[in-house]
């Protein structure tokens, strides 16, 4: 289960930066888009990305135990 949440954070994570590569370097990525599609998009994808760091960090301080003990949150 933890290894499902954490390659599922990473894909979204691994999304997110492609969509925004696209949108902001490229200029496929902006297409037949209005301007307001356009921040619309980037402003989803920035979402995601936010969502999937902050998921994994989630994973990282509550699921994958740390070294020493004493260094848990719990």
């Amino acid at each position: 289960m933890i290894d499902y949440m954490m390659n599922k954070a990473l894909a979204d994570q691994a999304k997110a930066l492609a969509s925004l590569d696209l949108l902001l370097e490229k200029g496929v990525g902006i297409g037949d888009h209005s301007t307001g599609d356009y921040w619309t998009n980037v402003d989803e994808a920035l979402d995601v990305l936010v969502d999937a760091e902050d998921r994994l960090e989630v994973i990282q301080r509550y699921f994958v135990y740390p070294q020493d003990v004493s260094d848990a949150p719990y």
